[in-house]
């Protein structure tokens, strides 16, 4: 899903560069609107989804509200350049921690996070316009999702503080005939930073329902990564 347009965006600038055969998507949080509106609009490119800690029907969240605001021209302008750096680096660490809630943060990621770069003013617009297009990208395609045909593997953390997913993976899976549902406990949001195992497996029954090739070759450690901690490594068949 890369390189087409922005988290929780309809992929409509994708449209001219579509893979020439049909593979299994996968999308995170706001990016699994992305991925379900791929599927939706060019189901001849898409054979299955995999879709992690996402939002997928409309409801009020004042988080949108209170990030929006340096999305609005003019005033969102010189907001990204004077205030919204200085809060965004006050208000990081709390947020990063509410997204992992309740495991702690990994190391490696407090290490690695590039904080500096998400501060750029370009970039906290980009962030301010997700937001505000979270609700109504959601709004804008929910009554389809009865319209996939095609397999769909959902996971959440059971709990995850930042999407409720009782009421957004669960809803999700009652709507999509051929979908599994599967809710780890005691992770949040970033589930991909703790259920490798059962993210790995889910990838590689939607591609055998699919008859798609899986794009997991090996699951191993990283270099660099604290004892008994294992990243994903992507070996992809291109």
């Amino acid at each position: 899903m890369g390189g087409c347009g922005r988290r929780g965006r309809r992929p409509i600038s994708c449209a001219g560069r579509l893979p020439a055969s049909a593979s299994s998507g996968r999308g995170h949080s706001w990016g699994t609107l992305v991925a379900l509106a791929l599927a939706l609009d060019h189901p001849e490119a898409v054979r299955g989804l995999v879709l992690l800690s996402g939002y997928y029907f409309p409801t009020g969240r004042l988080d949108v509200w209170a990030f929006a605001p340096p999305a609005i021209p003019v005033l969102g302008d010189l907001m990204r350049y004077t205030v919204s750096p200085v809060l965004g680096r006050m208000l990081a660490p709390k947020l990063i921690a509410k997204m992992f809630e309740p495991l702690p943060v990994p190391r490696r990621f407090a290490a690695r996070f590039p904080l500096d770069l998400a501060l750029r003013p370009w970039a906290i617009r980009a962030s301010a316009e997700d937001s505000a297009l979270m609700v109504p990208g959601a709004a804008g395609q929910h009554e389809r999702y009865r319209e996939l045909d095609l397999p769909v593997s959902i996971l959440s953390g059971a709990a995850d503080r930042v999407i409720n997913p009782k009421r957004q993976a669960v809803r999700l899976a009652g709507r999509i005939a051929d979908s599994e549902l599967t809710l780890v406990p005691g992770v949040g949001h970033m589930i991909h930073y703790a259920a490798h195992d059962e993210i790995a497996h889910a990838i590689d029954r939607v591609s055998s329902r699919s008859g798609t090739d899986s794009a997991f070759k090996k699951m191993e450690a990283s270099p660099g990564i604290e004892p008994g901690c294992k990243d994903l490594q992507y070996v992809a068949e291109l």
